[in-house]
């Protein structure tokens, strides 16, 4: 799976502004997220491939919600038609993002439609504390939660859990696909 186009303008964009605003270096950046010099570089360039992973890394890093390094300007009314929205990629898994909501400045609420395949894994690290996920599952069928005790869910399955500690998302069928409210204090 490959990240939309329009995401690494957008993410571009979004890392300069919030690494400045920060006033941190892409040197400490990077090495707060645990990832090379040379990914953040590229990622502010608009020429890497922003994955899952380094984006959530990033912006936990950077102390910001994970939309805010995905989510474009916005008008009074959006309408995110199926396949045109804002999507991300996992580095190690057939799992991708779709962010269809961000909550506003002061509120973080984020809200994805999730498409997943089986095989790999969706591990993700802790977000930060008080962290909150909520997935319904559309189609498919997944085991969703804490690393250590996650839930098989079928279609119309709802489970909430704290997504302050260690969690994944596996898909257990072929076009796995779940709609992801992230609530973060």
């Amino acid at each position: 799976m490959e990240s939309s186009p329009s995401i690494r303008g957008q993410v571009a964009a979004a890392l300069t502004r919030e690494r400045t605003r920060a006033g941190v270096s892409l040197s400490e950046l990077a090495r707060r997220a645990g990832v090379s010099k040379s990914t953040v570089s590229q990622l502010e360039a608009g020429t890497g491939n922003p994955g899952v992973e380094t984006l959530w890394a990033l912006s936990t890093a950077l102390g910001i919600p994970f939309s805010r390094l995905v989510d474009p300007p916005r008008r009074s009314t959006e309408v995110v038609r199926l396949g045109h929205g804002q999507t991300v990629v996992a580095e190690e898994a057939e799992y991708a993002a779709t962010l269809l909501a961000a909550g506003a400045a002061h509120v973080r609420r984020d809200l994805y439609v999730v498409q997943a395949e089986p095989g790999q894994p969706r591990r993700s690290d802790p977000h930060p504390p008080g962290t909150v996920e909520h997935v319904v599952l559309v189609r498919g069928r997944a085991s969703v939660g804490p690393s250590d005790d996650p839930v098989e869910i079928g279609p119309g399955d709802y489970v909430r859990y704290p997504g302050d500690e260690p969690h994944v998302f596996v898909a257990l069928e072929p076009a796995t696909v779940a709609v992801l409210l992230s609530d973060q204090p």
